[in-house]
């Protein structure tokens, strides 16, 4: 079982090491919300099931109003607790229909890295650079190294890199993340300012 710290809060990474599911949960929610929170997550909507390990076949027949309800909390599971909701159980029911609800599934054949993102990359609310993340959390944290997995990835599948989430081992490392996260936003910013020429 990998040892996660993503959260930085030990419940919470304990989860997220020992469950998939869980960490697809994260990895979903990070998105315009603090990285720690949104895979701290998981470990508050099971809390909130009453269950110690999360079920795709659970969340996918829920009701979506009563999911809707337990992702506003208090404390919301999400900036956008409705919507995230709605996605979290797209995700799910994706799984069921297309991996008998396992996130091992979508590697447990053995298919090479381009095959695995492009399967992350055909789920609910995975985009081409969440895909890519994902792949290199799997890859870097989760043992999950199909081959070609890191050209997959692209820069986030670099060795040594402090680009996301999949580089994060501590708060050091998340420091050094959120550091260069900021770097991109204001390069984006003064590009979008620069004086056309």
């Amino acid at each position: 079982m990998p040892t996660v710290t993503i959260a930085q809060e030990p419940a919470a990474d304990e989860l997220l090491g020992r469950d998939p599911l869980a960490l697809l949960i994260g990895m979903l929610l990070d998105q315009q919300f603090p990285m720690e929170r949104a895979f701290g997550a998981p470990r508050l909507l099971a809390d909130r099931l009453g269950v110690d390990t999360l079920s795709a076949e659970t969340i996918a027949a829920m009701d979506p109003e009563e999911l809707v309800g337990v992702f506003q909390g208090p404390p919301a599971l999400h900036r956008y607790p409705g919507s995230m909701a709605g996605r979290a159980q797209e995700v799910c029911r994706a799984l069921v229909e297309q991996y008998e609800g396992q996130v091992t599934g979508l590697w447990a054949d053995g298919p090479d890295g381009k095959t695995l993102l492009k399967r992350l990359n055909a789920l609910p609310g995975f985009g081409a650079q969440k895909s890519k993340i994902f792949l290199a959390l799997l890859g870097k944290q989760y043992g999950v190294t199909p081959a070609g997995w890191r050209e997959a990835a692209g820069d986030y599948g670099a060795e040594g890199s402090r680009r996301s989430v999949a580089d994060i081992t501590g708060p050091e490392s998340l420091a050094e993340v959120r550091a260069f996260k900021q770097e991109q936003k204001q390069a984006a910013k003064a590009a979008r300012e620069a004086p056309a020429g």
